[in-house]
């Protein structure tokens, strides 16, 4: 189980013998543990409930969570981005728990919200019943104090973190973005656990926070010209959970997020290097690790699998969410050309890179649609569509498991060309 997943226990009481030269004491727990959490008068407090029962829930967790993975303390967090959006995946249970924990605490740290389950913008939804329910979801958020942003990646829409930054996130490509690219600390939290984190200001002290445990495990020498979503979908079926280091490749901000939300989806991976470009490339020793060659011939193998021979009902494409530039070159390909009578367009990204996208959506609108707050993977699109395609490592991977999809692979200019 994962243990930000994990039931919160009832924590023994701690008692004065326990406080040591520095003011601090031991959280009590029953869960058998190697090490023990150790925390500041302040922390005791809060989770005494003198800082109310929200506060207190969460301490309980995040000491829980600390407990189980043997760390020695919290420390702060500059940001929480938090999972958990979509009603689609959170149910009417739920909904009832935010609902009700939303009446207890609020947010002390800069909080984002990962996607919803649809548009919040669409009144014309085409699922009322789950409209009302998401929109009470969000709005349950939003009194936390939690921004709707509504988005998977959250360094494009203001919530970009810099080297070294103790973070609390949840989304799987994000927390791959943010350690990688950005060279931030994070381990991969779960929703609750970083709802938890960003009521409290702070999280537990190991795994990915560490640094002796953000070292190289693998190395992958790649062939040149080997697109990103396809690297990341065979590195992650590979690799597990081990941190892989990239040897030959040359990518963009685009590139990496790609590579790292499909190496999220079909393994473990939270953390990756790429030589002379990832901000901590250079600060370990590649001295006896595992080489792996990556080949065209093994993409070859792997495009030819995924691309099935169906006719796809719609194009699907945004997973993760698309940058300004993805939109304009989205729209740079369709501008001017003759829509098709082919599959339908749809085309998911961050409300705040919609509405600073004015000319793409424009152009990209009159061959198919623009969604923003929402994903194809949280969103009803099973209830539309039986067969999509996408150029999505992570889509190829999670829509058949959570939507029963079939689910075709092409890159983007065929699938554009399919549109226009």
């Amino acid at each position: 189980m994962n243990p930000s997943e994990a039931a919160v226990t009832q924590l023994g009481e701690c008692h004065a013998e326990d406080v040591d030269v520095a003011g601090s004491s031991p959280a009590c727990g029953t869960i058998g543990a190697k090490d023990i959490v150790y925390l500041t008068r302040e922390e005791e407090r809060i989770l005494d409930g003198e800082e109310g029962e929200g506060s207190a829930k969460a301490m309980k967790l995040l000491v829980t969570i600390g407990e189980i993975n043997d760390a020695q303390k919290l420390i702060p967090i500059k940001s929480a981005q938090i999972a958990g959006v979509s009603y689609k995946t959170m149910g009417d249970a739920g909904l009832e728990f935010i609902e009700d924990f939303s009446k207890k605490a609020e947010v002390v740290v800069k909080s984002t919200l990962n996607p919803a389950g649809m548009d919040l913008s669409d009144y014309g939804s085409e699922y009322p019943e789950f409209r009302k329910k998401q929109l009470r979801l969000v709005e349950a958020y939003s009194k936390m104090g939690i921004e709707r942003s509504c988005t998977c990646t959250p360094y494009l829409v203001g919530n970009r973190p810099h080297l070294d930054d103790h973070l609390a996130w949840s989304e799987s490509s994000a927390v791959s973005f943010a350690n990688s690219a950005l060279g931030a600390r994070t381990n991969r939290e779960g929703g609750p656990s970083a709802l938890m984190a960003g009521i409290i200001g702070k999280t537990s002290y190991y795994g990915l926070h560490l640094k002796e445990n953000r070292a190289p495990e693998v190395i992958y020498k790649v062939d040149k010209d080997i697109p990103p979503a396809l690297l990341g979908y065979h590195v992650g079926n590979q690799v597990g959970g081990k941190i892989p280091y990239f040897n030959g490749i040359k990518i963009n901000n685009d590139g990496m997020k790609s590579l790292g939300a499909a190496m999220a989806a079909t393994g473990a991976v939270a953390l990756y290097h790429v030589e002379g470009m990832t901000p901590e490339a250079a600060d370990f020793s590649l001295e006896g690790l595992e080489k792996v060659d990556v080949t065209r011939e093994d993409i070859d193998e792997l495009r030819d699998r995924l691309t099935l021979r169906d006719k796809p009902e719609a194009i699907v494409l945004g997973c993760p969410h698309l940058s300004s530039m993805e939109m304009e070159r989205i729209a740079k390909h369709l501008d001017k050309k003759k829509p098709k009578d082919g599959p339908e367009l749809r085309v998911y990204t961050s409300r705040w890179v919609k509405e600073r996208s004015s000319h793409a959506v424009a152009v990209i609108e009159k061959y198919g649609k623009v969604i923003a707050d929402t994903c194809m993977v949280v969103s009803p699109l099973e209830e539309l569509y039986g067969t999509v395609a996408t150029d999505s490592g992570k889509a190829v991977e999670y829509l058949p498991k959570l939507a029963g999809q079939r689910v075709i692979y092409a890159d983007l200019e065929s699938l554009l060309e399919l549109i226009a």
